[in-house]
């Protein structure tokens, strides 16, 4: 039987790089190749994509080829720099195992739509949508979904400090993970967080804290039959939950643990999944996502944001809550793999 060719995207000159070669090298780990012919393309820090022999440590320097996707669906795949030209490799689907901006954004979808290569996670539009939060939260308050009070402020933009309730989050509208976010106990800490957030984001959100507990809950799957994952809890010991801020979170996080499954009622865990499913339908979600929201005090679920390509490393919470569900990891990517080419997207 011939193996299905993968070509398994990586790296990204995202501030998620780092997380993206850790997650790529868990799916290595798990990855059936007696199944599945992986192809590796890394993308370095400055953009530069390579062919390579997998996501070790130091993949850079190990010899890889230049490599692009070609948007030329005849090829349908790579094209890859020889001495003398290119050559090509043809893929059967692509596993696009990048976060954050030019990842999760509809960036490298939008390549991928170009090529005309089936590939493994949401759509264009689901992606850009999900990656801006102001966006996310306006369509999915149009489906009936709770979100957190919050205001905008664009590049040039100035917000009256006065007029705000504290506390407040401020945090880039379209970044991955907790970058740049600041939880902001008062109008003297306002213009630091604002200029920690411009770092990563010219559009900045400013949003009310939703006093609660933050749950997640992982979804794999489209159309009329989706497979909802366990539900989890962030258990704080202090401050606000900063996901892949630690120089080594293999070890665990400073100030917080993953409870799976979470710690709630049975009747508030079918709550948080049937917001969760709502949530993932109304943003246009297919293949896989993470939505995140609070649970609050009286038992509200708000919505905090939507992952369209949670991580998948050691230490992750999509893999942990699929395996919960009865999922581990080396059949959540033959699910992946096989219902993308089904449906051939």
């Amino acid at each position: 039987m011939n193996r299905v060719k993968i070509g398994v995207i990586f790296g990204g000159s995202s501030e998620e790089h780092p997380v993206s070669v850790k997650s790529a090298n868990e799916i290595a780990n798990n990855l059936d190749t007696g199944r599945y012919e992986p192809y590796w393309i890394g993308i370095t820090r400055s953009g530069a994509w390579m062919l390579c022999d997998g996501p070790d440590a130091d993949w850079e320097n190990n010899g890889g080829r230049p490599a692009v996707l070609a948007p030329d669906r005849s090829v349908h795949g790579l094209l890859v720099r020889r001495r003398a030209g290119y050559e090509t490799v043809r893929l059967d689907m692509a596993l696009p195992v990048l976060h954050g901006k030019l990842g999760e954004d509809g960036a490298i979808q939008g390549l991928l739509e170009l090529s005309g290569l089936p590939y493994v996670g949401c759509g264009v539009a689901a992606s850009a949508l999900c990656m801006d939060k102001s966006l996310a939260y306006l369509v999915a308050r149009s489906a009936g979904i709770a979100t957190p009070n919050f205001l905008v402020v664009a590049a040039s933009g100035d917000v009256d400090a006065e007029q705000l309730t504290y506390p407040v989050f401020v945090k880039p509208a379209r970044s991955g993970s907790s970058f740049g976010v600041s939880k902001v106990a008062g109008k003297d800490e306002l213009a630091a967080a604002l200029a920690a957030a411009r770092r990563y984001d010219s559009k900045v959100m400013i949003e009310e804290a939703v006093p609660g507990h933050e749950v997640g809950c992982a979804i794999l799957g489209d159309g009329p039959d989706l497979v909802i994952g366990e539900v989890d809890r962030v258990a704080l010991s202090h401050g606000f939950f900063r996901i892949h801020q630690e120089s080594s979170p293999e070890t665990g996080s400073e100030n917080s643990t993953f409870i799976v499954p979470a710690d709630i009622s049975d009747d508030l865990r079918r709550r948080v999944r049937q917001t969760a499913e709502t949530i993932y339908r109304a943003l246009g979600c297919r293949g896989l996502a993470r939505v995140d929201m609070f649970l609050t005090e009286d038992g509200r679920v708000v919505l905090n944001e939507v992952n369209t390509f949670p991580g998948m490393t050691s230490y992750s919470r999509y893999p942990r809550m699929m395996a919960a569900a009865g999922l581990p990891l080396p059949d959540l990517i033959d699910r992946l793999v096989s219902m993308t080419l089904h449906e051939g997207r």
